[in-house]
């Protein structure tokens, strides 16, 4: 049955609203964090991509986070702004004044609900927590008609007492009730019994549209949220990528095309612009530093690919003998090799906005064009792939504090590695020669004598981001610093030259999140 709601107004039975909580809950992930740029960039990439809602963040939890949703409430349009809360009126009042420039606001209030976070955590009684329900959204109300009421551990709680909570949610006047499985412990079975009791028996339950919350701790986010779908949720609260606190969330790629392609079992639609999934899965990849698995359903680079010798002569015949989608369909494309060291500077713009770069500046496309025909020159072929990997390793460094500049690097199987590094920091160019054990640990070395820092290196990757021994390296720097962690990528075709990019990106992260994190900070898990 058709239900009215303040911010999407007349929502058919078959409609799904995506509820986008990247910025949120998938920030929280160790190392995921993101500066006030990145995130508005990622929102309007949200927005592109379709999100009903997006959750910009906790803003009681430090002064960084209310910037950021105030910020995006602002810039970003069409989708609702979300900002989150627990019960407490403060929680309430700051989410209410950080969202309150969105053109569709809406503030999410939560409290614990099951016996284990009740007793525990919160140390409250059941009655006390009933009545925190329904001040929290009383008040909540009266800053925005659309408010979103969660019951943390929802899928841990006596049924009964989360029928009480919701009853009392719907009646202070919420407008989404979402049962989060906040610990990943349930099962299919769990959720359309909990969704199917809810809707069955809670006065008021057809005005309101369910949400599912669903983790990843047991690998079932993805199938627990479609069981909800099934049994009458309405919205899906996810993260691109599947990013998200411990084993993350359920990812907003395979919620989408799961729907997509099985219309048969789930008859459910929504308005995600499936082609542009990819292009924002690897934006979230180039802004956290934090690459998907190869394997990792829709947007990982063997997603689409074929080795077995039965599969290719099937997929030969007939690509839906092995799959059940295009790859076309989320954003991947064919191959293109024309573009080499001859390319002009049109000719590389018109190839940016194929790969989804149609509004890049200036500035940028002068940077990025300038590597490019650096590349072009060292290598025969350039791939679509080495395009995306050095404009990535370019945006959203217009702001950073340290610049990678040049390195020279000597080494050999006889002696010593010596690098000579020249880096910008704050506008001032330095240069540092320095020794080590290694080329890398050489050009380590020269980054700490330019840059003095404390952070301790944890993990350094490397890997190619197209074939052969002319590939365009993608190297991965984890930095840690007073229990703050960040990765920073870079690409080059030289490794060393990719090491040292992706070291300053990493210093530059941290450097932010020194200014953002503060003692105390909080984070929330619904």
């Amino acid at each position: 049955m058709p239900i009215d709601h303040p911010s999407f107004g007349r929502l058919d039975d078959d409609r799904v609203i995506m509820f986008d909580t990247t910025l949120r809950d998938g920030e929280q992930s160790p190392g995921f964090s993101m500066n006030l740029a990145e995130k508005i960039r990622l929102a309007h990439a949200l927005a592109d991509l379709g999100a009903d809602v997006i959750e910009a963040g906790f803003p009681i939890a430090s002064p960084g986070d209310f910037e950021s949703v105030d910020a995006i409430a602002r810039a970003v349009r069409r989708p609702v702004i979300c900002g989150l809360a627990r019960s407490a009126p403060g929680d309430i009042l700051r989410a209410a004044e950080a969202v309150r420039h969105a053109e569709r606001p809406r503030i999410h209030t939560f409290i614990s609900t099951s016996p284990l976070h009740m007793k525990y955590k919160l140390r409250m009684e059941p009655d006390a927590v009933l009545e925190a329900v329904t001040a929290s959204v009383t008040l909540a109300r009266r800053h925005t008609a659309d408010v979103e009421w969660s019951a943390e551990d929802g899928s841990r709680t006596e049924p009964d007492f989360l029928a009480r909570c919701v009853e009392a949610a719907i009646n202070a006047g919420a407008t989404t009730i979402n049962i989060p499985d906040t610990v990943g412990y349930a099962l299919p079975e769990d959720l359309t019994r909990i969704f199917t009791d809810l809707r069955a028996r809670v006065p008021g339950a057809d005005t309101v549209v369910f949400s599912a919350h669903n983790h990843n701790d047991l690998g079932l986010a993805v199938a627990n949220t479609v069981a909800a779908l099934r049994a009458g949720a309405r919205q899906v609260e996810c993260t691109i990528n599947g990013i998200g606190e411990r084993a993350g969330n359920a990812a907003l790629e395979e919620i989408t095309m799961a729907l997509r392609t099985r219309q048969d079992a789930v008859p459910l639609r929504t308005g995600i612009a499936s082609e542009r999934i990819l292009r924002t899965s690897r934006l979230l990849s180039t802004i956290t530093g934090f690459d998907v698995q190869p394997n990792k359903a829709i947007v990982g680079r063997n997603a689409f690919a074929h080795e077995s010798g039965i599969h290719q002569d099937g997929m030969l015949k007939n690509a839906q003998t092995y799959e059940i989608m295009t790859p076309e369909s989320v954003g991947w494309t064919k191959t293109n090799l024309v573009m080499g060291k001859h390319s002009g500077r049109a000719a590389f713009r018109d190839k940016l906005a194929t790969l989804g770069y149609a509004d890049i500046g200036d500035n940028l496309l002068n940077d990025a064009f300038r590597r490019f025909k650096d590349i072009a020159d060292r290598k025969k072929i350039v791939y679509d792939e080495d395009i995306v990997a050095l404009v990535d390793d370019e945006v959203d460094r217009d702001h950073t504090r340290i610049r990678f500049i040049s390195l020279d690097v000597h080494a050999g199987s006889r002696g010593p590695a010596c690098a000579e590094l020249t880096l910008e920091v704050d506008g001032v160019q330095s240069t540092q020669s320095e020794v080590g054990d290694g080329p890398v640990d050489a050009t380590f070395r020269a980054i700490r004598a330019i840059f003095p820092h404390e952070a301790s290196l944890v993990l350094f990757s490397v890997g190619a981001v197209t074939e052969g021994t002319d590939a365009q390296a993608k190297t991965t720097v984890r930095l840690t610093e007073g229990g703050k962690m960040v990765d920073g990528q870079g690409a080059d075709t030289d490794t060393i030259v990719a090491s040292a990019r992706a070291y300053v990106h990493a210093l530059n992260k941290l450097l932010v999140k020194r200014l953002r994190t503060e003692p105390g900070a909080l984070l929330a898990s619904a």
